[in-house]
């Protein structure tokens, strides 16, 4: 294996490139980087993918897609992240496959990001980061930085909540708390970055290229067969830029037949994708901001736009808004199927029950549901929503 910097002879380095996604132009990989010469946010370049004779079946981790990841195994900072449940139900009396996301070790999807992005930028010699947070992703980043042997700095809203900054701050991490939005936090962090290298889930692309395992989780849960719709939440959009990636290389390879359609769903609160969808664009239309009990979804300037609504609009998916009601009724009502999650995590659900509504999805589909996080990062917030608790005996 070469040295940091500089590409070891036939490495995943040696055939991959950034691509910079204002100019065009390309960038090693064997130099990490979080945006492009042009100030604009960066891509990863088609990778090869794998077939299904290449899953490593002796390992219970996302780490089983190793030939399809831009990392080199023995690279690998790893949690034993992802291979998570895939559980049959029904949800508005459609079958629904829930993907119980929420079962990582950090209690969040964005740790299948993080194995990845923490692993490329340990072996490229990167020992201290910055990230911003609403708080799933500060927690992740906080417990793999653990693990690799690196520092980190987390930028989080001072609204979030207590238990995500106690979990970030427990693993090691300098926590900053930072007055006002979502998008306060991550302007201070920009401006931050030009003292420390900056790690963010929403700019550096090998967080995706984590991400895209999802994809090809679904295809081995299912069969090796594609299912015919995944629901996600959409803050940043990171599940939607896996999908994409990941059913994608596996299109390519011939392994499935076609691309899922992908719908995503945003708290009506702060729903900048919801407002380019249904103008037919894809860049950034201003909207009103307002905060959203979804605070995992709160980001009112996404960062991947076109990258994000291209695809589901190919896909022949969609992007819905819901209410902070929905959101409640959703979260009782997983919560009465057994699943504890996030606000967040139920804003999805509700969003499925309006494409249920509108005939998007059918009942002799294969849909499944993204659960993203879980209740237990938000427990007192979730207590005050459902109005529970226990009674004296």
């Amino acid at each position: 294996m070469g040295s940091a910097g500089t590409p070891a002879c036939g490495s995943k380095d040696s055939v991959m490139h950034y691509v910079d996604s204002i100019t065009g132009a390309t960038y090693s990989v064997a130099q990490p980087r979080w945006r492009g010469d042009s100030g604009g946010h960066l891509n990863l370049g088609d990778a090869p993918g794998l077939s299904r004779r290449d899953i490593d079946v002796s390992a219970n981790s996302l780490w089983r897609y190793r030939k399809a990841l831009l990392v080199d195994v023995a690279s690998a900072v790893t949690l034993g992240e992802g291979w998570t449940p895939l559980v049959p139900g029904e949800w508005d009396g459609v079958p629904v496959l829930f993907k119980l996301e929420f079962m990582m070790p950090t209690g969040s999807f964005k740790d299948r990001g993080m194995t990845v992005m923490v692993s490329y930028l340990k072996r490229h010699g990167v020992t201290e980061v910055l990230e911003d947070s609403s708080g799933n992703a500060g927690a992740s980043l906080s417990a793999y930085c653990a693990a690799a042997g690196m520092r980190c700095r987390i930028l989080v809203p001072e609204t979030a909540s207590v238990p995500k900054i106690a979990q970030i701050a427990a693993c090691g991490a300098d926590v900053v708390t930072i007055k006002g939005s979502r998008q306060d936090v991550a302007d201070a962090a920009l401006a931050m970055s030009r003292e420390i290298f900056y790690a963010s889930h929403n700019w550096q692309p090998f967080f995706a290229e984590g991400t895209k395992t999802l994809a090809y989780e679904l295809w081995e849960q299912l069969g090796f067969r594609a299912p015919d719709s995944v629901v996600v939440p959409v803050g940043y959009g990171a599940n939607v830029l896996g999908c994409d990636r990941g059913f994608s290389e596996l299109l390519r390879r011939g392994e499935i037949g076609r691309m899922p359609r992908l719908h995503g769903v945003q708290a009506a609160n702060c729903a900048p994708y919801y407002a380019a969808f249904r103008a037919g664009v894809e860049h950034y239309v201003p909207v009103p901001v307002s905060p959203t009990i979804a605070e995992g979804i709160a980001s009112s300037k996404p960062t991947r736009m076109r990258e994000v609504l291209a695809p589901v609009r190919a896909s022949g998916g969609g992007i819905v808004a819901v209410s902070e009601d929905e959101i409640v009724r959703a979260l009782a009502a997983l919560a009465r199927k057994g699943f504890y999650v996030e606000p967040t995590s139920a804003a999805a659900a509700a969003g499925l029950s309006q494409l249920i509504a509108c005939g998007a999805i059918r009942k002799d589909e294969t849909t499944v549901l993204v659960l993203t996080g879980s209740g237990l990062k938000a427990s007192e917030r979730i207590g005050q929503l459902l109005k529970v608790g226990a009674r004296s005996g």
